[in-house]
């Protein structure tokens, strides 16, 4: 393969990545929580960043919500146990209803909806669904994680005197096992993102705190979505 054909290849997967909506709504989260932890609350040119991207990624969530609505009652994977199962709907009700009222949030901002203290309650109540909806994702992940674990322990005594990387099934699930707890790190990080936002312990979630947290989880969204890369054979 020449290197104009590798070259090619790689600016495919960037446009590939670029068209996708949640992947340019991460990259502003990452530039909104990277401005807000470079103003540590402070007034100027970064904090005005941080306003102006926080309400343009509102626009990318316009009717998002129907996505976990639709995920809400839509049936779950045979075998999945019932505390987990109740969790994931959970977390899906909390995250469509804060996107819900994330649309209120935004109409209030761009001088649609006038009733300021409202929108500032909604704005509130939005936010707790969101940090709900990360404790139950943090839940559901170390419950899966705990499945995972156990589900390759098993294949590990089958595939004893093997080498079990060489093992496909082993791999998919050391794969899933990895994947599991990227997104529980991730979960994890957004309580502490929310909390930051809804000034529950200002003293020690600063905005620096929360800007970095924030930037962190961006990132891992970022790499998230990343398409998967064609393996490439060099002459």
């Amino acid at each position: 393969m020449s290197t104009l054909d590798v070259a090619r290849t790689e600016l495919g997967l960037v446009v590939l990545y670029l068209n996708k909506a949640e992947a340019r709504d991460k990259i502003c989260r990452a530039i909104q929580y990277g401005s807000k932890f470079l103003s540590n609350g402070e007034a100027g040119t970064a904090q005005n960043v941080d306003k102006a991207t926080s309400l343009a990624r509102k626009v990318f969530r316009l009717f998002k919500f129907v996505n976990d609505l639709h995920a809400l009652i839509s049936p779950t994977a045979p075998g999945t146990p019932l505390p987990i199962v109740l969790l994931g709907k959970s977390k899906n009700a909390l995250l469509s209803t804060f996107l819900f009222l994330d649309q209120i949030v935004w109409l209030h901002r761009s001088g649609i909806y006038k009733n300021k203290e409202r929108a500032e309650i909604i704005g509130r109540i939005s936010l707790f669904c969101w940090m709900g909806s990360s404790v139950c994702t943090t839940l559901v992940e170390l419950g899966e994680i705990g499945r995972v674990s156990k589900s390759i322990k098993k294949l590990d005594k089958e595939l004893k005197g093997t080498d079990k990387y060489k093992n496909e099934q082993y791999r998919a699930k050391i794969k899933a096992s990895n994947e599991r707890s990227l997104a529980l790190i991730k979960a994890a990080m957004d309580i502490v993102v929310a909390a930051g936002l809804l000034q529950l312990a200002p003293k020690k979630i600063t905005p620096r705190v929360t800007g970095a947290f924030g930037f962190a989880t961006s990132l891992i969204s970022c790499y998230q979505l990343l398409p998967s890369q064609p393996k490439s054979k060099t002459p």
